[in-house]
């Protein structure tokens, strides 16, 4: 298997775990915890393909995934924000409430074939360049769309006032307000942004990496999501490469099984699953006496009449 294949393939598989990871990253500077990514990644998944093979209409296929994990996110944020419920439980009751849902409402399409398949980006320009033509010269839009969104991300968290907001309301939630940021109304519209993209992974997992809807397709991937949120430190950049680290390693796995080797596909299944665990094993060790690189109020919820 030569190096650009496995790029290649990387980039494919690791792409729908990116956008959760963004998704996640954008709810957790906002100081709430996120733990519903494989629900709502399998509520996008399966409303794709529901509306794809309906209507067979890409933008309905996108944009209510994008609506109801929109909602699910709203419904996430009123139990964190406003009942101050605990945001383990209420992520832990959407992972839940998707993938029961997802399963009941995908049991008539399940295995059938979508009626197209999602349109790439082709630039014939770069076909005659060595390795990167081979890479991206017929890339799919989402995942245009994604190299896109990490920039963006970086840039709107890093440099500028609105990304200085949003690290306040992780960091330090009364003197984001006393400053005259409106804390509860942004923690909305940053879960509900996030959501959305979680959404959009499932979505871009069904019509772009694997198109047939089969239950619980996401095989823990937003579980994965989480952690490499804290493996990339937040990061929109780094997050990037999580997750194309993952998705070279699934890649391995996948590949190792057309060879004909005797081991056990369970096994190499596993791979990078045990991978990001003992990756984040080391990284604690190794951070052990350092800032973890987290919001300082993460999962606290805040009350409007607490002052400095």
């Amino acid at each position: 298997m030569d190096i650009i294949t496995l790029i290649a393939a990387a980039i494919s598989s690791g792409t729908p775990l990116l956008f959760a990871v963004l998704g996640g990253i954008l709810i957790e500077r906002s100081g709430i915890i996120q733990l519903g990514a494989e629900g709502l990644m399998l509520m996008g998944a399966v409303l794709a393909c529901l509306m794809y093979i309906r209507t067979e209409s890409l933008l309905a296929a996108i944009v209510v995934p994008l609506a109801v994990c929109g909602l699910l996110g709203m419904l996430h944020a009123f139990l964190s924000v406003t009942l101050r419920t605990n945001q383990i439980v209420s992520g832990l009751a959407m992972t839940l409430f998707g993938s029961g849902l997802s399963a009941y409402i995908g049991k008539p399409i399940s295995g059938q074939p979508l009626p197209g398949t999602f349109p790439k980006l082709d630039l014939p320009w770069l076909e005659g360049v060595p390795a990167i033509g081979a890479i991206f010269a017929h890339m799919d839009l989402l995942t245009w769309f994604s190299f896109f969104l990490v920039i963006a991300l970086h840039l709107y968290i890093y440099r500028t006032s609105w990304g200085l907001h949003l690290r306040a309301l992780g960091d330090n939630p009364p003197t984001a307000d006393v400053m005259g940021i409106p804390v509860q109304l942004l923690r909305y519209g940053y879960v509900v942004a996030g959501s959305m993209l979680i959404g959009l992974a499932g979505a871009d997992m069904l019509l772009v990496y694997s198109p047939t809807w089969t239950e619980g397709m996401t095989a823990g991937r937003g579980w994965i999501a989480v952690a490499l949120i804290i493996f990339a430190r937040w990061n929109p950049v780094r997050a990037l490469f999580c997750a194309y680290l993952f998705g070279a390693l699934d890649s391995i796995g996948f590949r190792i099984q057309l060879t004909g080797s005797e081991i056990p596909s369970y096994f190499l299944k596993m791979i990078p699953y045990i991978v990001t665990i003992l990756v984040l094993m080391f990284l604690g060790w190794r951070n052990r006496n350092k800032p973890s690189g987290s919001p300082e109020s993460l999962g606290t919820p805040y009350i409007r009449e607490q002052r400095l």
